[in-house]
């Protein structure tokens, strides 16, 4: 028979044994919702970047067909494209980030200061070279590409392109010789034109798919990061091109007078245009082309073509891209090409068929309107779409000219 103190023994085992049921159980219930808690946590997280992913997809504005080119793709379709544009930009175009700091070392110098505001902004950020690819067009180079024609542009400008692609910048071939368009472009430089205007830009891009544009703003002093930018890109896509014409948008161009003159060419590092000689910096501030003395001392500049329109080799294209890493960016873009020219000890060759300053030096001289010399020219400097559309028509047609100047 148990006695008091033994079944006081057995009721504190019990009621012991029952505490340490009830802890475990508390404990155990706690982990179980933890991990419930973890498991909606990791589902909701999963959520939103599942539906960040859709948006940033949708912003892409990867379309296949024309009628839907204002509508947004499903996303699993839309996000397959995406993986593989990004994959073919990493093994390519390697500039994924435009992030870049002023340079304030300049600010510590006398000569800053008395700088205008658009030198001060150019030479804090010269240092930031390579920009970012918006659109972008590597199977442009694919093939043998005889002539590559490449048309400087900006994204409101979209009458010109239009003209250029009906007339001297459609593509064709030739005698077995193909001819290809490209149009360089930066980012629009007013805030009014970074939606609606890039919108249409990346539609007409759709339909022509001759478009290059790179995540910089399209500005006069930026034209310089237009020339390396390209540059850049010849160099790393463009393996099987024999030669690059160059040029402005608003520019008469014959390419069967540049193809004609290329036949007889044996210059490996031929680079031609409208060649200035001795030009001098200009020093008057109310110039589009004023250079202060704290950014360029010299009295000449080296020779250089007018950027209205040149012709080069694609050997001396990559021989630039090398010598143009080794210089700092200067903002007149075709000088700084010819300062290119100067480290590669090349000088290049003045040719009368380029006029990028007009027939003749008067605007007003009938003679910048005469269909008899644009039909023997390479390259004719200025020109509206309605009047490079109306001088086309006239050109290609049963023209006669009394007397033809030879100029090829």
């Amino acid at each position: 028979m148990l006695t008091t103190r033994d079944k006081w023994k057995i009721y504190k085992s019990v009621c012991i044994t029952s505490f340490v049921i009830v802890i475990a159980l508390m404990v155990l219930q706690k982990n179980i919702i933890a991990s419930s808690s973890q498991l909606l946590e990791g589902d909701l997280s999963r959520s939103r970047q599942h539906s960040q992913d859709i948006v940033k997809t949708q912003k892409r504005n990867l379309f296949r067909k024309t009628e839907n080119f204002w509508k947004v793709e499903k996303p699993e379709e839309s996000t397959k494209e995406l993986q593989v544009v990004n994959e073919h930009h990493s093994r390519t175009w390697d500039v994924t980030s435009s992030k870049c700091k002023a340079n304030l070392n300049f600010t510590r110098m006398v000569w800053f200061s008395g700088l205008e505001a658009t030198f001060k902004q150019f030479l804090l950020y010269r240092h930031c070279r390579y920009f970012p690819m918006t659109i972008n067009h590597p199977e442009k180079c694919s093939g043998d590409i005889y002539l590559l024609i490449v048309i400087k542009s900006v994204i409101t400008q979209h009458d010109r392109r239009e003209v250029i692609r009906k007339t001297w910048g459609k593509q064709k071939e030739v005698d077995g010789k193909k001819i290809k368009t490209l149009f360089l472009l930066g980012a629009p430089s007013k805030e009014e034109e970074r939606a609606n205007h890039q919108k249409l830009l990346e539609y007409e891009d759709y339909i022509f798919g001759d478009i290059l544009q790179w995540d910089f703003l399209d500005s006069f002093f930026n034209l310089t990061l237009k020339e390396v930018h390209f540059l850049k890109w010849f160099s790393t896509y463009c393996q099987d091109v024999q030669y690059i014409f160059k040029g402005d948008d608003d520019v008469f161009v014959s390419p069967d007078n540049i193809l004609e003159f290329l036949q007889g060419n044996t210059e490996k590092n031929l680079f031609t245009g409208d060649v200035l000689y001795k030009a001098k910096p200009i020093r008057r501030k109310d110039n589009k082309y004023y250079i202060p003395l704290a950014l360029y001392n010299k009295t000449h500049y080296p020779p250089y073509a007018g950027g209205g329109g040149f012709l080069m080799s694609s050997s001396l294209a990559r021989k630039l891209f090398v010598a143009s890493e080794s210089l700092d960016l200067y903002p007149i873009d075709d000088v700084f090409l010819g300062m290119c020219l100067e480290v590669l000890h090349i000088t290049p060759t003045k040719h009368d068929g380029f006029k990028t300053f007009g027939i003749v030096k008067n605007k007003k001289s009938k003679m910048n309107r005469e269909p008899c010399f644009f039909k023997n020219m390479l390259v004719v400097h200025k020109l509206l779409p309605a009047e490079l559309t109306q001088m086309w028509n006239l050109v290609q047609s049963s023209l006669k000219c009394s007397n033809k100047v030879e100029i090829l």
